[in-house]
């Protein structure tokens, strides 16, 4: 039968699935084989009935198992596509931006997600979201089950527009549409101003996952070069006379990849250029409130005339909540507010509900305050360990969770990603940052993931086994 180990890492489930998986792969067991019943297995391996039935139904979804009714469970292999049956890591079928983002999400407890874009339930909101959620389940005003306004939750906006107001940026209610997290929000900002054949300026090396997402719209493609104070603005010139693009998206701070934040010369330039080309900016800001509060935008410094502000509460609340907005001039806000009744209707009532009352409750900003001081140490941390082991970053980040590093000498990165992918640490190197996929010696480290010995030990051994193997 099937020997499990209580005091090992991986879970019960996961064990028993390893175990009959490696068994019908070997063929030890055969097709047709019928497996034991749940209660016996259960009995001999001292665990729970449920815990087995979740093995077994995880198998029957793989298709290593299929259910017959009244029957138990049986082996097949005419269930299981070879696209379903475990491969070697060290060759996989296309090493991309989408594979990271897949295995990103679907990496179990013992990967150590090194290259992730986002921050771990620690960092998050977690007791904010809980006292919304008993707060407003008392509300029978909350239960509503109709769609909804569909500019979004009217305080949540209010709320937006003082933050913003803060901020020193002039936005009314009406120029706010809250959506579905800032991905909706950059898609239906993006439709407004642009049709298929036209073109559009990324930064370069920029937002993995925007890159698709564009070119789906049948828009075109150019990068901008990415500098330590903001995009070389002799290359967006450029561009913008021989391509005429419809807008540039772009971080102002803690850019993603790089961690860079944009200098206000560096700003000032950028909307002058805009402003004589008619070019529309798209300030994605969704990483801004884990920067410092004195950090220059483009929303602040040209207002929301000729820039269109992005951002959401993914990162620093839940991602799990999926609020994001756009900000604008209420005339182009019409404008998305069309295209979004006509993709979605709505947006959701109680998410956008929780982030209105965590925002009204006062303690948020705290909260923030508390997430910026995490990362500054987990930072210094990460750089002091990189430095050891060999890496040198493009520059120190003023703040946020993305380091942008290399070796001193050149390594095959993408050969280093498929090794540590079988090791179980997910890296996501810089050529899956690129508009047009281009070598690149850079990795983007998220340093709250920094922080396990067994990293570094792998980089290490990396390392030396490569250069090991080029003197040889």
């Amino acid at each position: 039968m099937i020997q499990l180990d209580p005091a090992a890492s991986l879970p019960l489930v996961a064990q028993i699935v390893e175990a009959i998986r490696s068994r019908v792969q070997s063929g030890i067991w055969l097709d047709g084989m019928k497996l034991p019943s749940i209660r016996k297995l259960a009995t001999s391996c001292a665990v729970s009935p449920l815990t087995v039935s979740n093995a077994y139904n995880r198998l029957v979804a793989e298709g290593f198992l299929q259910a017959r009714p009244a029957s138990g469970y049986f082996v097949t292999h005419e269930l299981a596509p070879p696209s379903r049956q475990e491969k070697p890591l060290s060759h996989p079928p296309s090493v991309d931006s989408l594979w990271l983002l897949q295995r990103a999400y679907e990496g179990g407890e013992r990967q150590i997600q090194a290259g992730c874009g986002w921050l771990p339930e620690a960092f998050l909101y977690g007791s904010g979201v809980r006292s919304a959620l008993n707060s407003l389940g008392r509300r029978p005003d909350m239960i509503e089950l109709g769609y909804g306004n569909p500019y979004g939750h009217e305080g949540l906006r209010d709320q937006i527009a003082l933050s913003l107001a803060r901020q020193g940026i002039a936005c009314p209610r009406s120029g706010i549409i809250l959506t579905h997290g800032a991905s909706q929000a950059l898609e239906l900002a993006i439709r407004c101003l642009a049709r298929p054949g036209d073109t559009v300026l990324v930064e370069d090396p920029g937002y993995c996952n925007l890159f698709p997402a564009l070119r789906a719209l049948g828009l075109v493609l150019y990068g901008v070069p990415r500098l330590k104070d903001g995009p070389c603005l002799e290359s967006l010139a450029r561009l913008v006379q021989e391509k005429r693009p419809k807008a540039f998206i772009i971080n102002t701070r803690l850019h993603n990849p790089t961690g860079t934040s944009c200098s206000a010369p560096v700003l000032h330039k950028l909307l002058r250029i805009a402003e004589t080309t008619n070019l529309m900016l798209i300030e994605d800001d969704i990483f801004g409130d884990l920067a410092p509060e004195t950090s220059p935008t483009l929303a602040y410094l040209g207002q929301l005339e000729q820039v269109i502000r992005i951002s959401s509460f993914s990162k620093t609340i839940s991602p799990g909540l999926r609020v994001g907005y756009v900000a604008s001039g209420p005339a182009f806000a019409r404008n998305i507010l069309k295209l979004k009744m006509a993709s979605s209707l709505t947006s959701t009532h109680m998410s956008e509900a929780i982030v209105h009352h965590i925002l009204a409750d006062g303690r948020y900003r705290l909260h923030l305050a508390r997430v910026r001081e995490k990362l500054a140490h987990q930072q210094e941390k990460a750089l002091r360990r990189f430095a050891r082991t060999g890496l040198v970053p493009f520059c120190k980040p003023e703040g946020g969770m993305f380091l942008w590093m290399r070796f001193k000498q050149e390594q095959n990165v993408l050969q280093l990603t498929r090794d540590a992918a079988q090791s179980d640490f997910l890296l996501a190197p810089g050529d899956y940052f690129s508009p047009e996929n281009a070598r690149s010696p850079w990795l983007r480290f998220n340093v709250t993931q920094c922080d396990r010995t067994e990293l570094f030990t792998f980089l290490n051994h990396w390392k030396a086994t490569q250069h090991a193997s080029t003197c040889a």
